[in-house]
């Protein structure tokens, strides 16, 4: 971690959660040495991330939550976590929006945050199953007024999760009767083994629906997803077209995801990296 007391406090509480999670627990005063902020600084980031639901204080430190495969955080809880990652991530994963195609956007914060830059890409038809996506596009016609070229939007229905997804029979079926170009998918947790998956089982079923209904798969995932497994996978690695992450992500995870995938793209970067997979 860098020493360099003009961090941004987002960036700060990124840097110490990557440091309990990789090390399993933290100390205060190692914190106030790596980081060059006073030790008041750092139990406010200690304090903020606590609220979060990320770690867990104990007397001079912090170490990781243990969460359950069934854990399923609500939609402001994660809204909060890798923000720049987030917008890194949706900037690059836009990129990949041609005008005049049909998208489905799952719910989730990172594609939450595509939402809002799709918003000027012409005649987009968008799928989702997410209270929030369908918010961004509404409340910018709300705004701006009826315009040529706007999003048409269509919002599946169903039973809302914590996450504020739309899941159960009734999107499985709206879903399934649909086709579209591209799904931008995120995930709860992505790895090797167990693929993409998420705690909710009803949310799996509806991802199914969504892996099926399209024709390229893209998912928008940050780092810290990477390894993460919930209760129910519901696609595996080779079903995947690309993924999108940030610059967070290891060396060895990139070279371990490139086996699988046909494309890994690295958001955020200077070079903004871009990884042809074994399959392509």
């Amino acid at each position: 971690m860098s020493e360099n007391q003009n961090l941004l406090a987002e960036q700060r509480r990124a840097l110490i959660l990557d440091e309990v999670r990789r090390r399993g627990g933290v100390r205060v005063n190692e914190l106030t040495r790596k980081l060059g902020v006073s030790d008041m600084t750092v139990r406010r980031d200690l304090d903020a991330l606590a609220r979060q639901g990320v770690l867990e204080k104990v007397h001079g430190g912090a170490v990781p939550v243990v969460e359950a495969s069934t854990h399923e955080p609500g939609f402001e809880a994660k809204s909060g976590l890798e923000l720049t990652a987030k917008e890194d991530i949706a900037r690059s994963a836009a990129e990949l929006v041609a005008p005049g195609t049909a998208i489905a956007l799952s719910g989730g914060t990172t594609t939450y945050a595509l939402a809002h830059h799709l918003l000027d890409v012409p005649d987009l038809t968008v799928v989702t199953n997410s209270v929030r996506v369908a918010d961004v596009f509404h409340a910018a016609q709300r705004t701006t007024g009826p315009r040529q070229g706007a999003a048409t939007v269509v919002l599946t229905g169903g039973v809302r999760t914590p996450s504020d997804s739309l899941v159960g029979p009734v999107a499985d079926q709206a879903i399934g009767a649909l086709h579209f170009d591209v799904l931008f998918l995120g995930v709860h947790g992505i790895s090797v083994e167990a693929g993409l998956s998420t705690p909710n089982l009803a949310e799996a079923e509806t991802n199914r629906r969504l892996v099926q209904s399209a024709r390229r798969v893209v998912v928008v995932a940050d780092h810290t997803k990477w390894g993460t497994v919930g209760l129910s996978s519901f696609a595996s690695l080779e079903q995947v077209d690309t993924l999108v992450t940030d610059a967070g992500l290891p060396a060895a995870a990139r070279a371990e995801i490139s086996e699988h995938l046909r494309r890994l793209v690295v958001a955020g970067e200077s070079t903004g990296e871009s990884v042809e997979g074994a399959d392509s």
